[in-house]
């Protein structure tokens, strides 16, 4: 299953766990609303960044202010994205994300008798996987403008094992449960430190 932060999937039996750790579970009229790249990098945005105006997020994402208004319109009518009461003054609007992250069924999308849904998932999916991609090649492009400290403390890695499905779950659940015992244990303002991104793809290829 896959879930997003700032979205990817986590196994089933955390459903309680991301209700308490406000994660929004996607169903599948949330997804086609979802399921557009440029609402997908509006959500991603307002998590990773914070708060922001429908101006602001147009000059970060290179789009016109009328195209990133209409989609944040929409990521609200559909419970991603809210008002942010205490920044907007005026006629001036902010928006901040309603959720840490999302989470989603993949497998069970991709087999829904709607090809709406189908289709939806896909385009979710393939997005995600561009923006990790476009993440990754960002930081080779600027790793040297940062310190020494950090250019040795990153890792770009591929392994190969073999597994079962019920297996390859169980991995998936221990990885995400070893980076989210990370969570909160550096300050806001704790020197030298820095959000750092994981990104985890897991998945089988074929013998030949």
């Amino acid at each position: 299953m896959p879930a997003t932060e700032d979205g990817a999937e986590t196994p089933a039996d955390a459903e309680n766990a991301h209700e308490a750790e406000n994660v929004h579970k996607v169903d599948a009229r949330t997804l086609r609303g979802l399921a557009h790249p440029l609402r997908l990098r509006l959500l991603a945005a307002l998590r990773e960044y914070g708060p922001a105006t429908a101006s602001g997020l147009a000059g970060r994402l290179g789009e016109s202010s009328g195209a990133t208004s209409y989609h944040l319109r929409q990521l609200a009518a559909y419970g991603f994205v809210e008002d942010d009461p205490e920044r907007g003054k005026g006629r001036e609007r902010w928006w901040r994300a309603a959720h840490r992250g999302t989470v989603f069924d993949s497998g069970r999308f991709l087999s829904h008798p709607d090809p709406e849904v189908r289709g939806a998932v896909n385009v979710v999916l393939h997005e995600m996987a561009t923006a990790h991609a476009r993440e990754v090649n960002t930081w080779i492009g600027t790793m040297s403008e940062w310190p020494e400290e950090w250019r040795q403390s990153w890792d770009i890695s591929d392994f190969q094992v073999r597994l079962t499905p019920d297996l390859a779950e169980e991995l998936i659940g221990k990885v995400h449960e070893l980076i989210e015992s990370y969570r909160g244990r550096v300050p806001e303002d704790a020197e030298g430190s820095a959000n750092v991104r994981s990104h985890l793809h897991l998945f089988p290829r074929p013998a030949e």
